[in-house]
């Protein structure tokens, strides 16, 4: 199932389900505490382009996993963690389909990085491998846009990462997916960047939520961003640039100038 997030034509805000080339717009959030299965259908299907995609989710923090696949530490000539390595985006960040990563004069270089992203379906705390994806409602396609100047001169990754427009979300949950499966892919300008999969990841999700989850309460509606394969490479004003991740499908992001 396609859950996404969409401004209907007279401005409203609505959950929805996508359905082939429709958008069914829902009666409440699927955050909100019903079952998927009860939730219920309010007015008329319509086609997605009159509709307006925006994140599928609204987190309250974004948390996100560095050097979570061998290849990728090894492009920045840096050791893979013992444990996952956590860090924070501010959800200031967050951006949905076709909206701009806005290039900061503050940095010189901002690259990609396409990342397989959990979204939380309800509250939890101290998960356990054996528990976690219970508490998950699905997945998206992500990017952790980042400044790679600042992130090497600051030694710590909060300003780099955390720019507005730096977190494209979307362009909808999918409910129905094996996060061990999945194919990661960049594509700048129609040329691939990026590509891996997530079988090559160093902790998978269920070890993920259950370290994550020992540290802080995950809400209904976070975000687990798990990490991004080889390739990462610097954006320019006037890029097209497309997340693709195989069971959900593209994330379309152009880059803007500052």
């Amino acid at each position: 199932m396609h859950i996404a997030r969409a401004q209907l034509p007279d401005g409203v805000k609505v959950y929805g389900w996508v359905l082939e080339d429709q958008f069914q717009p829902l009666r409440g959030s699927p955050f909100a505490g019903p079952a998927l299965s009860e939730l219920a259908a309010v007015g008329a299907a319509r086609p997605l382009d009159q509709v307006r995609l925006l994140a599928p989710c609204q987190p309250s923090k974004v948390i996100c996993i560095g050097r979570n696949y061998v290849e990728h530490a090894a492009e920045h000539g840096v050791d893979v963690p013992t444990e996952p390595l956590i860090f924070l985006k501010p959800p200031s960040a967050v951006i949905g389909p076709d909206e701009a990563v806005k290039l900061t004069p503050l940095s010189q270089r901002v690259e990609h990085e396409a990342e397989l992203v959990v979204v939380m379906g309800r509250r939890a705390r101290d998960l356990t491998p054996e528990t976690a994806l219970a508490a998950v409602l699905g997945y998206t396609c992500g990017n952790d846009v980042t400044a790679r100047d600042l992130q090497r001169r600051d030694g710590q990754w909060s300003r780099a990462k955390g720019f507005d427009t730096f977190c494209p979300l979307g362009p909808w949950i999918e409910t129905d997916l094996d996060w061990r499966e999945q194919q990661v892919a960049c594509l700048v300008n129609g040329e691939v960047r990026q590509s891996g999969h997530t079988r090559d990841m160093v902790f998978g999700v269920p070890e993920l939520l259950a370290y994550v989850s020992a540290v802080m309460t995950l809400e209904a509606g976070d975000v687990l961003m798990t990490g991004t394969p080889s390739g990462v490479s610097r954006l320019h004003a006037g890029d097209r640039m497309v997340t693709s991740i195989s069971g959900i499908g593209l994330l379309r992001t152009p880059v803007a100038g500052d």
